[in-house]
Order: structure tokens, then C-alpha cells, then sequence
């Protein structure tokens, strides 16, 4: 699936299911909150934070889906383009990185 179909997607699901997007506010304190599952997953799975036994349960890939859809909702809600988005970021990044990363002596 492609970013444009992905948002297509979304927008169908939430047509047939959803009623309506919900506000832009409210989606933007969603995607703080499963951005904030997401850390809770990382930190304990993979940094230095004991996993509680209630989180050994939990699907790092279905959280960083959660934010997925909620980014989604966002772009479609506000009429951004996140194909168009992402190349044109993907573009400057690639232009004003390259060079930096390569001569990073950290990353060698």
C-alpha cells in the first residue's frame, strides 16, 4: 500500500465507521497519547526501564499503526497531501544530511 491509498483508506473507514473525523485538537491529543504507548514500549523493551508484565503483551507494531492512522486522520482532515509531504521533506533531507551524516565520526 502507498501513502496516497493509505489515506484513502482512512478516509473510507471513517466515512462507514467513524461518522466523522473527529477534530483536529482532538486528534492531535490522540496522537500524543499513542505516541506516548509507543515511548512506554520502546523505553522499557529496549532501553533501560524494567517491562512491567502487563506491557510484555503489547504489540509495538500495532501502536506505531495507532499513530499511523491518527497522522492519516490529521492529514486528511487538514487537506495536506503526505505523498507530496514526504518527498518534498525526503528531498531536503537528503540535500541538507547527506554530507553531515556521512562525516559524523559518532556513526562509524
Amino acid at each position: 500500500m502507498n501513502i496516497e491509498d493509505a489515506q484513502k483508506q482512512v478516509d473510507n473507514w471513517i466515512q462507514k465507521h467513524g461518522v466523522r473525523y473527529f477534530n483536529e485538537l482532538t486528534n492531535m491529543a490522540q496522537l500524543t497519547e499513542e505516541v506516548g504507548e509507543v515511548a512506554r514500549i520502546i523505553a522499557r523493551r529496549y532501553g533501560e526501564q524494567s517491562e512491567k508484565e502487563s506491557d510484555k503483551n503489547k504489540d509495538l507494531g500495532e501502536e506505531l499503526a495507532d499513530v499511523l492512522f491518527v497522522v492519516l486522520c490529521l492529514a486528511n482532515q487538514t487537506g495536506v497531501d503526505l505523498k507530496e509531504a514526504f518527498d518534498k521533506k525526503l528531498a531536503i533531507k537528503t540535500d541538507r544530511d547527506h554530507d553531515r551524516h556521512h562525516n559524523n565520526k559518532k556513526l562509524k
